[in-house]
This record gives C-alpha cells, structure tokens and sequence, in this order.
C-alpha cells in the first residue's frame, strides 16, 4: 500500500488565516507549529495528520491552487472573481463578510445616475468593469491601484473608486461615502480540479465536516 499524500492549504495570510485554522481546529485539523508567531518557517506541517500549511498574499492563493501547488485554498471572494481561475469553489466559509462597493465623495453621486464618462480607481479592475459596463451600462476609463484606493478621488485621480468596505471607518475619516453597492462578499473554500480527483475522499470529508460547522 502507498504511503499516504501531503494534503497541502494555501491560506491568505492575516485574519483570514487565522479565522480558518479555528474552523478547522473545530473539525480536529491542527497545526501547532501555526501557533508560534516568531517562526520564520515558510511551510508548517501536521505528520501525524499528514496536513501542510502555507500563507500566501491573498491574490496569490488562487494561482498556488489552481497549479496544484496547494490542493485546498481559502480566499476571498473578491479576490476568487478578480482572478477567475479555474478552480473548484467548494463552499462559503461565512466569514470575513465584507461588501465591495463604489464609493466616492457625495457630489459624486449624480455622476452615477446620468451615465456620463468617470474614471474610477481600483484594486479590483475586472470586477469594478464588469459592474460599470454591464450592469450599469455606463462607460468607465479604469485606473488600477495597488494601495489606499481611497487617496484617488482625494488628489483628483479618480471620480470614484471600487473597493471592499467592511466598517466604513476609513471612508468617513477622508470625507468619503458609499454610493452603491455591488455585491457581499465571504471567505471561500477552493480546490484543485487535479486534487478533487486524486483525494476525493479525503476532500469532501473535510468539506462535509466543515458544512456542519458553518
């Protein structure tokens, strides 16, 4: 009988991570050596459990996932739809809820509802076209930003911007609003296509098992 494989996890690093392992410490997946902050090791695993851990930046995690670098992820879904990779999305996690929106200063308002041309700054270019293009019918010029998206419509950069909004806090310290919302958002659990074959078993075990904790 062959030696049992490495399930491997990609895990967005931060609080997303940090949310997954108790979830997962609710279904008896562990990893201790998770547990040391001062460890500069780049891949934790569990030997008994034969369980192997990464954190990646979280745009980053859909690409170790669909590559088969991991066979099991867990992102955001904001950041699952700017990648669109082909990868299975298994189940919603029901955390890091958050809401991606427009936003922007009031008077910037108008704008929104007469179609006319905006420029509109964002971390998430695709999704920020998609919504303007199809579902608003209105015609964008997209600038792509890596940073505080919020500083855009500040210096005159943008009209308006597309960005996650958990609180709020940030906007309203900077003078902005929320102008319409696009869509709610989760953490969500992805899996290799190549994996679901080869550890089908073992796969949707952790996935029924995760259902009923959610």
């Amino acid at each position: 009988m062959s030696e049992e494989k490495y399930l491997t996890f990609a895990l967005g690093k931060g609080r997303l991570a940090d949310k997954t392992m108790e979830l997962f410490e609710s279904i008896g997946i562990f990893c201790p050596e998770m547990k040391d902050k001062k460890s500069r090791k780049l891949i934790f695993t569990n030997e008994e459990k034969k369980l192997r851990f990464f954190l990646a930046k979280g745009p980053d995690v859909p690409a170790y996932v669909e590559n088969g670098a991991a066979d099991i992820g867990v992102v955001g879904e904001d950041t699952l739809i700017e990648e669109d990779r082909n990868l299975y999305k298994v189940l919603d996690l029901e955390f890091g809820k958050c809401t991606m929106c427009v936003c922007g200063f009031e008077k910037s308002r108008e704008l929104l509802q007469h179609h006319e041309f905006i420029r509109v700054a964002s971390k998430y270019p695709r999704i920020a076209r998609d919504y303007f293009e199809n579902v608003k019918h209105q015609t964008v010029d997209i600038v792509k930003l890596n940073g505080s998206v919020e500083l855009a419509p500040i210096v005159g950069l943008s009209d308006v911007i597309v960005d996650i909004v958990e609180t709020g806090s940030t906007l309203r310290e900077n003078g902005l609003t929320v102008l319409e919302e696009i869509r709610p958002l989760s953490a969500r659990m992805v899996v290799n296509q190549v994996s679901m074959q080869l550890q089908n078993e073992r796969i949707l075990d952790i996935i029924e098992r995760l259902k009923e904790k959610i």
